[in-house]
């Protein structure tokens, strides 16, 4: 008796393959919103902004101190929480259920992310010398102005690496986002597991799509940090 049945396995891979769409859908949204909000809070914590820099203290502490498990249920369990005291109060009519699961998961996993994005910009942006920023000033430019276009684009070079190691991590880290009742990857893999009793097939199933989906991603971004290395070797040459 085979102890994997390959032929099983092959059978119901093109059906776990069907949460792959969710999973990089909630990957892809955390990361874009979590960079946004992640250089917003690295900027208030920079520049020492009164109450929300010691909020942001606060908040990445509890977000890099939880487990993102633990998040998920707090949004997923929270929220109609929430929105019932709220249509108590003040008379609004939210109605929880009518909420996605995935809607759920887009939020935990930003907030998620942007804490460690956040960190990662600080101190990408801290690497960047500060001259530049005093030179920008020096020729007319505000400080916005210089963030924008001199200080951020080195720092997003200098913290691509490690956002390509947010961004994979996020998208094995969705693997949990079927304990709030997304039906992503391994919800389906689980899923067919407990109906045929092959526990074994389906998580090497859904262990192979993650990795493929993280392999393609890494190549990706080991090309882009090669691609802007080189743009930045050029700006610098012409510098020079």
């Amino acid at each position: 008796m085979s102890i994997i049945n390959l032929e099983f396995a092959l059978e119901q891979f093109p059906e776990v393959l069907k949460g792959v769409p969710a999973t990089l859908a909630i990957a892809v949204v955390a990361m874009i919103f979590g960079l946004i909000f992640g250089i917003l809070i690295s900027l208030c914590r920079i520049y020492k902004i009164p109450v929300l820099n010691r909020f942001f203290i606060v908040y990445i502490s509890f977000i890099r101190g939880t487990p993102l498990l633990v998040q998920l249920y707090v949004f997923f369990y929270g929220v109609p929480v929430l929105l019932d005291f709220l249509n108590e109060q003040i008379g609004t009519n939210f109605d929880a259920a009518q909420i996605s699961p995935l809607i759920y998961a887009f939020i935990a996993y930003t907030l998620n992310t942007s804490a460690y994005q956040a960190e990662i910009f600080r101190s990408s942006i801290n690497a960047v010398s500060a001259g530049q920023m005093e030179a920008a000033q020096s020729v007319g430019m505000t400080t916005a102005q210089g963030l924008r276009r001199i200080i951020l684009p080195q720092a997003f070079v200098v913290a691509l690496p490690n956002l390509g190691n947010t961004f994979i991590g996020l998208i094995k880290a969705t693997s949990l986002a079927f304990a709030v009742k997304v039906v992503e990857i391994m919800a389906i893999a689980k899923i067919i597991a407990n109906d045929g009793y092959r526990f074994l097939e389906m998580y090497l199933v859904a262990s192979l799509i993650y990795w493929v989906i993280s392999w393609v991603f890494e190549l990706f971004f080991a090309w882009a940090e090669n691609k802007l290395g080189r743009h930045e070797e050029r700006i610098e040459g012409n510098a020079a």
